[in-house]
């Protein structure tokens, strides 16, 4: 008897641990999403209208032209359109393929140089800086920011989905306790006999 109010007490414990980590898993989750999406709405990030004809924007965002980014998937988009303007600018040379001074022979050549010998030079006899090269940097620092933004937005949709599969299974493991328990203890309740009154005449 004492065995098995052990495993009762047991499966309602079990059951309301799960059913609080649940809740908050989906408290968190729903927080991290809407903490998420503010901060990428506080940037003031809009897509290009249609009647501008960016390639970029019509391949990755057709969906949402002229709409403000708003949301980790949006975020995504924006970054792979700054990543293809990029690469136009570069002519479609990454950071690594790219000198690190402005070439003397072609300054506009976003091909560059590094050598310094080969660099176009500045008013004191310093090399130039590649330009193509330098704006690879911010970018780069952009675009991962955003990538960031819509990781964190699905690790939240995760969460969430986790805390709901965990309240789930808590409110099940309480309903079995109740289930099993509850119909163990009716089966070992004493029975009552019917009382029979004798009829004497």
């Amino acid at each position: 008897m004492k065995g098995r109010r052990f495993w009762e007490i047991g499966g309602f414990v079990a059951g309301g641990v799960l059913i609080v980590f649940g809740a908050v898993a989906i408290f968190m989750g729903i927080n991290g999403m809407t903490t998420v999406r503010d901060s990428i709405k506080d940037e003031q990030i809009f897509f290009s209208t249609e009647d501008a004809g960016d390639e970029a924007t019509a391949q990755y965002a057709s969906q949402w032209y002229g709409e403000q980014v708003t949301s980790g998937e949006q975020a995504r988009a924006f970054a792979k359109i700054m990543r293809s303007h990029q690469l136009e600018r570069t002519g479609g040379l990454t950071y690594a393929e790219m000198g690190r001074y402005a070439s003397a022979a072609d300054p506009s050549d976003p091909a560059g140089t590094s050598d310094e010998e080969a660099a176009l030079k500045d008013e004191n006899g310093e090399p130039v800086s590649n330009f193509a090269r330098q704006s690879w940097v911010t970018a780069v620092a952009i675009t991962t920011a955003l990538n960031m933004s819509y990781m964190a937005e699905q690790l939240s949709i995760f969460g969430l989905v986790v805390g709901v599969a965990l309240l789930l299974t808590g409110v099940g493991l309480v309903i079995v306790a109740f289930a099993v328990f509850g119909r163990e203890a009716e089966a070992t309740a004493p029975a009552h006999k019917p009382t029979t009154t004798a009829i004497t005449s």
